[in-house]
């Protein structure tokens, strides 16, 4: 047992996060999300709801500061402006874990795009629909790291 580790965070996740880096991208998806054709490495997740993983990774990982865009979520097809109440809830977790970032809409294929390049996909056993995410990894400060000294 480890210190100061989110329990949701098995070997497998907490082994791709430490091995990303700065502007490397991480997805959330749902049950739906076809995860293992679009490339990057899968990292199953069954049995776990979308916001709990967002909230797990997010209490570890720090956002890009230096994108314009950290943070994207899956429009839904027939109606783009309407925010489904878990991405909603998605904004609440980023805010509060990671700061003041918005999360901004990609439409469904250009999602798709965007999570055929990331370093991994994270499969969850979220029911809900639209609940994808993609989170943009950012740096740790040097004071963040001494805090660990």
């Amino acid at each position: 047992m480890l210190r100061h580790i989110h329990p949701l965070l098995g070997p497998d996740l907490l082994f791709a996060l430490r091995t990303m880096g700065h502007g490397d991208e991480i997805v959330i998806a749902d049950a739906n999300f076809p995860a293992s054709t679009l490339g990057p490495e899968v990292i199953r997740a069954d049995g776990m709801g979308a916001e709990a993983i967002a909230e797990a990774i997010l209490t570890h990982m720090p956002l890009d500061t230096f994108a314009p865009v950290s943070a994207w979520r899956m429009a839904m097809v027939d109606t783009p402006d309407i925010v489904p109440p878990i991405c909603q809830s998605f904004q609440e977790i980023v805010t509060r874990r990671a700061g003041n970032f918005a999360i901004a809409q990609l439409e469904r294929f250009a999602f798709y795009e965007r999570a055929a390049k990331a370093a991994f996909i994270v499969a969850t056993g979220e029911q809900a629909l639209y609940a994808n995410l993609i989170l943009k990894m950012g740096v740790v400060t040097a004071e963040e790291t001494a805090r660990f000294r």
